[in-house]
């Protein structure tokens, strides 16, 4: 969308005359007449880019450190759960823990124990 806006902007097309093209192609919902006046105005400024710059986020709790540590419970009781590590680490939810032991860690449960996973990428496709 931003693309169309900046190549009409380039053309010197009125902002309002762009929301009308927008509409009459893409339907009324499109996006505003001042959103379009928007990024005439950025693209005006000088903005070349046209895609959304990066954003943070929510950061992260999981990190190298706190799989180590992770990981080091698990080999001290194999016969633990995701409740006795919540336990142990009650700053962290449930489902991040069961995430680190599944996903990062690779563990699965068998028989009441977490064992790691013994088939590599390799195994799976031979």
């Amino acid at each position: 969308m931003c693309s169309v806006i900046r190549f009409l902007n380039a053309k010197k097309v009125k902002p309002a005359e762009i929301h009308r093209q927008l509409v009459e192609i893409y339907g009324e919902n499109v996006m505003t007449v001042g959103m379009v006046r928007k990024w005439v105005r950025q693209f005006n400024d000088g903005l070349t880019n046209v895609h959304d710059e990066a954003r943070s986020g929510r950061p992260s709790v999981v990190n190298g450190g706190l799989v180590a540590k992770v990981n080091e419970k698990i080999r001290e009781n194999r016969r633990f759960t995701i409740r006795m590590l919540f336990d142990e680490f009650p700053q962290i939810a449930k489902t991040v823990l069961h995430e680190i032991v599944t996903n990062r860690l690779n563990y699965r449960k068998l028989c009441s124990r977490w064992v790691p996973k013994m088939l590599t990428d390799v195994h799976k496709t031979k």
